[in-house]
């Protein structure tokens, strides 16, 4: 189903608060109750929601509560750098969008960009352009991690070897003081490995709230990467840092 962009706001909202009241979406949107009550109801014949009396609720399993916390936390600032990341993508370009909840708020924000080519291994990130019927998605194959929508493995690394793009959008779970990119699953850290030295341009997104927490396993450095976009500025030290290795630090 490609979703309208209001139905994908809908869905974005019942995935954030678990639950839309159709009285509250006609007002949000300006619109009438009979037409939020036609997008519920395509929403729910797609399987994405579950129809409730007033309203609807996110279906069991579209994503679970680790998930949707993640998409929850910081999502003010996640749809900032969201919007600040696609204001750097040019029209007419091919990307590579991995795994994460600032990633899909990158492809939120492209929506409305022309003739792009985007390969992903994140199917919640080709959910959301499937709205843009200007932008070509190619889905990488792999094993499914049913927590978040991500496909990781071996088949994944394959699939994304045949492509050369021009400009990487990756997250991360962690950035510590020095300027490594952390993250906790090695398979899909060597997806995310793959996608940097396929593409010519690297850029992160990432949240505040990454810096300073821990993840065991290193993807690897801001150094290797061209710009970072972000919500608040660098601590000075990793300023002067990134400013040391020419790597660009975009505030939303």
């Amino acid at each position: 189903m490609a979703l309208s962009l209001r139905q994908g706001e809908i869905l974005e909202i019942a995935r954030s608060e678990g639950r839309v009241v159709v009285e509250d979406l006609a007002a949000r949107f300006g619109v009438a109750v009979q037409t939020i009550r036609r997008d519920l109801g395509e929403l729910a014949d797609a399987g994405l929601l579950d129809r409730v009396h007033g309203g609807a609720v996110l279906r069991a399993g579209v994503a679970n509560i680790g998930y949707t916390e993640r998409q929850r936390q910081n999502a003010e600032a996640k749809a900032a750098i969201g919007a600040a990341c696609a204001a750097l993508i040019p029209d007419n370009s091919s990307l590579i969008l991995n795994i994460g909840t600032t990633t899909e708020a990158v492809a939120r924000a492209l929506l409305g960009h022309r003739n792009l080519t985007v390969v992903t291994n994140n199917l919640n990130v080709a959910q959301i352009l499937a709205a843009n019927e200007s932008c070509e998605v190619i889905v990488a194959g792999g094993s499914l991690r049913r927590s978040d929508g991500g496909l990781v493995g071996d088949l994944t690394v394959q699939v994304f070897e045949q492509f050369k793009v021009d400009l990487a959008v990756i997250g991360c779970s962690a950035l510590d003081a020095e300027g490594d990119l952390l993250d906790y699953d090695l398979a899909e850290v060597r997806v995310a490995r793959t996608i940097l030295r396929q593409s010519r341009r690297r850029l992160l997104v990432a949240d505040a709230a990454k810096l300073g927490r821990q993840a065991p396993v290193r993807l690897a450095s801001l150094a290797e990467l061209d710009g970072m976009v972000t919500d608040r500025p660098l601590p000075e030290p990793l300023a002067a840092a990134c400013a040391g290795w020419g790597t660009a630090v975009h505030l939303a």
